[in-house]
């Protein structure tokens, strides 16, 4: 049987503000009860007078850590007096230091791997660095077990040199970032959680595997997460709460255990056949949600553009290239489908535009006259589907659509539901900038799916969503104008007008009454007439009519 699991906070560097750490821990174990212990990464000291006197404050006793606290040796010269042993020892009460290198075996069973410092090239190396010697002194009697899986949790300092490889990308200048010595040792050790700092940033790596797909028996993945420092001004996360069960106790099956974003191994060269594990279909037997739900009607559109001009998609090993070099007709659906433009079933009086891969339609139903969709031609059910082609034309008009909300003074929300509906539709809705800051909006997204038991993950701007989410995978994702993302992985019993509840909440454009699209309803004749003005507003920002 499993052991209950323990509660752990991980930090970023302190740099001295202890006190500040300590009192954001008491209000996380207020709110949120006891944890286990905290482990900190990074530097812990600071340099100025003030960080000094405040660490006096622990280390004569008159203030004490809330939680047994366990702390990295130092990480830059100017630190090194604060620590009377490299070996590591106590250094007041509840702070230990952990040492130079080694492994820390908790009561539990809990397995702590830790490195600190900078990585040295010379021998011997500075109080507060470490050389390849080290490294391999700490990995080799754990190898050396044949039993040995992995560690449950490593603490460097310094980053592992490549290891937003394959993965979603931190927001640093990865030039200079990392170490290829402590990619190495992670990538031995095969860590649960691996944690370190000094780069200032927040960045929580998708999970990757440490086997190679129908070649090794499942292993456990690992996840690696960089903290920024305490009180950043930047208000970057440093601080990481999470339970873990420790390994050697936990049941095998729940251990190797792939979540859906697993990537590969980061540290390790693919394959020569490049061949990668198919995802399973997620949600397969997710009821489709009745296409009446979503009639938004798109349809004909000026007379230069041409239906008939088609997108292409990938092609697969199953395709055989086409012999006239012709553009590829875009994936068809297998039944009736409201959103495909040669479809019979669209209605043709709500289109704003057409390129050549995708299209923008006004929605029926609207939260607001100038409620826009992005879809593509061809049949694609998600943003992550879509061939390479159709995503850049897709984020041309999405461009486009910002720029047309920015010269009305209105901030550009696009979000996707990929969960009950068959077709691709990004909605575009416009949010005039005197109702709220885009703060707010991102604010009343996170408030709203806590309520409904759902946790919203921020995602880098930059970042790929493919990269997430693979094909199958159930999401729903917001983009703001801003360009930060949040996205939810989808499990079951998603609201399907979550999207349109955020934004006519009183917080946003304070419309309840047309949350749900059904209570919006227009005559066709007054869609035609909204259509015709969207169209018209929209023609000086529409790179179609010039293609």
């Amino acid at each position: 049987m499993e052991d209950k699991p323990l509660r752990v906070l991980a930090c970023g560097d302190v740099e001295g503000r202890i006190n500040a750490l300590f009192n954001r821990v008491n209000a996380i174990q207020k709110k949120s009860g006891q944890f286990d212990l905290l482990l900190c990464v990074g530097d812990f000291f600071g340099t100025s007078p003030e960080a000094e006197s405040e660490w006096e404050t622990y280390k004569s006793g008159a203030k004490k850590a809330p939680i047994h606290t366990y702390i990295l040796g130092a990480a830059s010269q100017e630190t090194v007096k604060y620590f009377p042993n490299s070996d590591g020892c106590e250094l007041a009460d509840n702070i230990t230091c952990l040492g130079r290198r080694g492994i820390f075996t908790g009561a539990s069973g809990l397995q702590i791997a830790y490195v600190s410092g900078r990585e040295s090239q010379q021998e011997p190396a500075p109080s507060h660095c470490f050389t390849r010697k080290d490294l391999s002194t700490l990995v080799a009697p754990l190898l050396s077990n044949s039993k040995f899986r992995g560690v449950d949790i490593l603490l460097s300092s310094q980053w592992p040199r490549g290891v937003w490889q394959y993965g979603n990308s931190p927001e640093t200048d990865t030039k200079y970032c990392g170490v290829s010595t402590i990619a190495d040792l992670a990538d031995k050790l095969k860590p649960r959680y691996h944690f370190a700092g000094l780069e200032g940033v927040h960045y929580e790596r998708l999970p990757y595997r440490n086997h190679v797909v129908l070649q090794q028996n499942a292993q456990h993945v690992s996840r690696f997460i960089a903290l920024a420092a305490v009180n950043n001004p930047a208000k970057k996360k440093y601080l990481y709460a999470f339970n873990i069960v420790p390994m050697k106790t936990m049941d095998p099956t729940e251990l190797v255990k792939q979540p859906q974003d697993v990537t590969e191994n980061p540290y390790r060269k693919p394959t020569k056949d490049g061949k990668k594990e198919r995802q399973p279909p997620s949600l397969a037997d997710a009821e489709e949600e009745p296409a009446s739900q979503f009639f938004f009607d798109l349809g004909q559109n000026k007379p230069h553009h041409q239906q008939h001009q088609h997108g292409r998609k990938r092609q697969s090993d199953g395709d055989r290239p086409n012999q006239t070099k012709q553009p590829r007709k875009p994936p068809q659906p297998t039944g009736p489908c409201w959103f495909c433009l040669a479809s019979p079933e669209v209605e043709k009086h709500l289109v704003i535009s057409i390129g050549t891969h995708c299209y923008v339609a006004l929605a029926k139903g609207g939260l607001t006259p100038d409620h826009v969709l992005l879809l593509p031609i061809g049949h694609y059910q998600s943003v992550v589907d879509l061939a390479s082609e159709v995503v850049e034309e897709m984020e041309k008009y999405k461009s486009a659509v910002k720029k047309f909300c920015k010269s009305r003074g209105q901030r550009c929300v696009l979000f996707e539901r990929n969960y009950r509906s068959q077709h691709l539709q990004l909605q575009v809705v416009p949010v005039p900038m005197e109702k709220c800051s885009t703060e707010d909006i991102k604010e009343a997204f996170m408030t709203q799916a806590e309520e409904q038991q759902m946790e919203l993950m921020e995602i880098p701007a930059h970042t790929d969503l493919k990269q997430i989410a693979p094909p199958g995978t159930p999401y729903f994702y917001v983009e703001l104008d801003t360009g930060e993302k949040l996205y939810y992985r989808i499990k079951k019993n998603f609201p399907l007008q979550f999207g349109r509840e955020v934004l006519a909440s009183e917080v946003v454009l304070n419309i309840p009454m047309r949350a749900d699209w059904r209570e919006c309803k227009c005559t066709k004749e007054e869609e035609e007439d909204q259509a015709k003005k969207v169209r018209s507003d929209f023609e000086p920002f529409d790179f179609a009519i010039d293609d």
